[in-house]
């Protein structure tokens, strides 16, 4: 498996030298954006057909204007599986390059420009962690526990799921991994990311057997009671689409009678009930794209994808669903 590495300011293919950026060389940090366009296309057009950049939904557009695909953690790894690029540049998270990295060919290296671009829910289930849930869990039910994780989780936790009998899903197949689980066991364990999961288990009728663990108050936890319900969910979460309230549906709906909303499924259940339209980044970028000129939709997910779906679709009045107060994702 190839290596997964920072760049390197002294390589052709450099972006940062440093994880930090403010430690980036004046001369970098003090160019204008017009100037910093004319020296990465310069770049890019020097190495042709030698590197991909991938970019995620989330990232700002003087980053999504360089990319060679925009999209989701998903549609971005089945981009960089599908290269032949022997450099992919991955403008995203930790976990996001981590997965590339491990579909690509040994002789493709997967850049990522700063280490520091970790993603904080992924890091809400530590192996460590999970490691002693299981334990606790299993030691107190003779039921079948099948863990599932998130796709947006990090390799270890990727590959104790897939030791302990379990998988990997995405927002958008949840509901079948779910149900394929369900077909092996009596209970699924949902890491990490526990508003998808209960979303998902309501989607699946499961709205009464559900049970949360606490990986950071296990003194409080009966393990022996969590492992009752049919669903246990990792108290994890992500902290952009946390920050959705009803009342950002409801305030909406009251400025802009006639708009539509759309959500993704890491919001808060309240959010996703309130909703019209429920789905992973892709979904929301083809509701607008399907949508008719002059249709207002409010967007509940990172706010640069909203600003993007704005620019890339003029005849859509596209809103942030909570306005100022919604949040970048510090990561990207």
């Amino acid at each position: 498996m190839p290596r997964l590495e920072t760049a390197d300011i002294e390589t052709d293919l450099s972006l940062f030298k440093y994880d930090n950026l403010a430690q980036l060389p004046p001369a970098y940090r003090t160019l204008d954006r017009a100037e910093r366009t004319n020296r990465i296309e310069a770049a890019l057009a020097t190495l042709g057909e030698d590197v991909v950049v991938l970019a995620h939904n989330y990232q700002r557009a003087e980053i999504v204007d360089h990319a060679d695909f925009v999209g989701d953690s998903y549609g971005l790894s089945t981009e960089a599986a599908a290269t032949d690029a022997p450099y992919v540049i991955f403008c995203g998270v930790t976990f996001m390059a981590e997965s590339a990295d491990i579909i690509t060919d040994d002789d493709q290296t997967v850049i990522l420009p700063s280490m520091e671009a970790s993603c904080p829910m992924a890091g809400m289930a530590e192996a460590l962690q999970v490691d002693s849930a299981w334990t606790a869990l299993t030691d107190a039910t003779d039921d079948t526990v099948v863990p599932v994780t998130y796709m947006n989780s990090y390799a270890d936790l990727k590959a104790f799921c897939a030791e302990h009998g379990g998988a990997v899903c995405t927002s958008s197949n949840a509901h079948e991994v779910f149900e394929w689980a369900f077909e092996r066991g009596d209970t699924v364990l949902f890491l990490p990311d526990k508003y998808l999961g209960r979303n998902t288990a309501h989607r699946l009728g499961l709205e009464d057997a559900i049970a949360e663990w606490d990986p950071w108050d296990t003194a409080g936890t009966d393990a022996a009671e969590v492992a009752t319900a049919d669903v246990i969910l990792w108290d994890g979460y992500c902290q952009v689409h946390e920050r959705f309230r009803e009342h950002h549906v409801t305030a909406l709906r009251e400025a802009h009678p006639t708009a539509n909303v759309v959500v993704h499924p890491e919001c808060r259940r309240a959010v996703v009930e309130a909703a019209d339209v429920v789905g992973s980044t892709a979904t929301i970028r083809e509701t607008i794209a399907n949508a008719s000129a002059g249709e207002t939709w409010a967007i509940g997910t990172e706010i640069h994808l909203a600003n993007h779906l704005d620019r890339w679709y003029p005849d859509v009045e596209v809103l942030a669903l909570c306005g100022d107060a919604c949040m970048d994702c510090n990561a990207m």
